[in-house]
């Protein structure tokens, strides 16, 4: 394990709990090297167009054979000189590269290589985030067919209601996380060139170049984005790419944080219900003072990291709404964070949730103890119409139910005893069945779930398999991911 400088703070979404891959997309290396690319591509495209006097096939060999090769060293001395990052770099790429130095950057503002390297970026990061999600689903997929028949009791307002099954429950999560694929699938489309606009947008210093002709002006923005990997430019900017886009992306990486945060405040309150076991380590420590405690603390992570995600939206939207005309540099520095984070923060969700979702495991003997203590009470509308049918009053059966319900519930709750409500609808000689014939009617807690299984055996083969299927290739493709969980 190399070591670091523990005198000075460590951004924890690198040194806890991201993947390298994630981690190395965002890393000062891509984005420099990506400024390279984008200052090859401008030159190459400028020599194909006409301006091959200028830029010589010699300079754009020398280019390609150092784009790898940077001075990081010289670099940080010129920014601290020039206060300027970008023309730092233009001039340590210059020095390594004599035949290039007169047309690196020709015609080009800062934004050239900043907004297409920003989209590059996005770009590379929204195919991770794809190919997570897709794992995520595939891992909670496998759950919820496993466990599709599992009775177990429903609640709503965390209150006990009619039964459903474990795989039921979850195939709500899994349902919201095809939701956030849907949307990230229109997202990436989204995602095209700024390619060579100039510094307001207009393309004038490019229109000078080409000594007015528009024609080859259009060309050269078409032709670098092609060079650098889109398939389209946005048509009109101002000095940036549009701040909506980020905006967009903000919202679909907080969807994802989101389902990520409601499947994992289920997976902990049916940990506290002692329904349901996240992955545990066979050494983990659940508490350093209480040895017996097993917490959930991959899903209380999960929870922690979505809601940061979710709550990074703001200050895109924010950065979105203050671009003052053409642009305003007060941009710069919050993109710098908030961009890596929303990134990051995905993916550490996405890794713990499919952690989760892999490992998490059903505990049959607590769901069966708490479906057995209300299904009496789940039981009585079956027993209202037993009762009718051996011949008693449906009105005076239900108000007899009634009345027993609460006297059993007050019992249950203000003495601690065991809910008796078929003994004492047993008693009770207003009821018209004996105690078989209502344990009958109460015993199985799978006459309760209906058409649970149903549901979700239909989703899965009419949905979510034809959904993944559509994705073999990537789903097939190594992960590299190596997260702290």
């Amino acid at each position: 394990m190399s070591q670091r400088d523990r005198s000075v703070y460590a951004e924890p979404l690198v040194s806890r709990y991201t993947s390298r891959a994630m981690q190395e997309l965002f890393s000062e290396k891509t984005k420099f090297t990506t400024w390279r690319d984008c200052w090859i591509a401008l030159a190459e495209a400028q020599a194909e167009l006409g301006l091959s006097g200028l830029v010589t096939a010699e300079g754009i060999a020398q280019m390609k054979a150092h784009r790898d090769d940077i001075d990081y060293a010289m670099a940080e001395a010129k920014e601290r000189e020039l206060r300027h990052d970008v023309m730092a770099h233009v001039h340590t790429f210059a020095a390594r590269c004599p035949a290039a130095a007169p047309i690196i950057h020709l015609g080009a503002t800062s934004q050239f290589v900043g907004c297409n390297t920003d989209l590059i970026i996005h770009r590379r990061a929204l195919e991770l985030v794809r190919r997570d999600l897709l794992g995520a689903i595939g891992a909670l997929r496998d759950f919820v067919e496993t466990h599709k028949a599992l009775p177990v009791l429903g609640a709503t307002h965390f209150q006990a209601a009619q039964p459903t099954t474990m795989g039921k429950r979850f195939s709500l999560v899994l349902q919201d996380l095809l939701v956030d694929l849907d949307a990230l699938e229109w997202l990436i489309p989204q995602i095209k060139a700024r390619g060579a606009k100039g510094t307001t947008g207009t393309q004038a210093s490019y229109l000078k170049l080409f000594g007015g002709d528009h024609d080859k002006v259009q060309a050269l923005d078409e032709l670098v984005a092609r060079k650098l990997g889109f398939d389209g430019i946005y048509e009109v900017t101002g000095q940036t790419y549009p701040r909506k886009i980020d905006t967009k992306v903000a919202e679909v990486l907080a969807g994802i944080g989101a389902s990520a945060h409601w499947f994992g405040v289920n997976v902990r309150l049916l940990s506290g219900l002692k329904e349901l076991d996240e992955p545990f380590g066979k050494k983990q420590v659940g508490s350093s003072a209480m040895a017996y405690k097993r917490n959930p603390m991959r899903s209380e992570r999960m929870c922690a990291l979505s809601r940061k995600l979710m709550n990074l939206v703001s200050d895109f939207h924010a950065t979105h709404a203050n671009q003052w005309l053409e642009r305003t540099l007060d941009d710069s520095a919050i993109r710098r964070m908030d961009i890596p984070q929303a990134y990051l923060l995905t993916d550490a969700v996405l890794g713990l949730l499919s952690d989760v979702a892999a490992g998490m495991r059903p505990n049959p003997a607590p769901i069966a103890r708490r479906l057995a203590e209300e299904l009496p009470f789940m039981a009585t509308e079956e027993i209202l119409m037993a009762a009718v049918e051996a011949g008693g009053d449906r009105q005076q059966a239900h108000e007899v139910i009634r009345e027993l319900s609460m006297e059993a519930a007050r019992a249950v709750k203000e003495e601690g005893r065991p809910n008796d409500l078929l003994e004492r609808m047993a008693d009770d000689p207003r009821i018209p069945l004996d105690r078989g014939e209502l344990d009958a009617l109460a015993a199985d807690p799978s006459r309760f779930i209906g058409r649970a299984p149903q549901q979700v055996s239909r989703f899965l083969e009419t949905v979510v398999d034809p959904r993944l299927a559509t994705y073999a290739e990537v789903l097939a493709s190594p992960k590299g991911r190596r997260v702290k969980v």
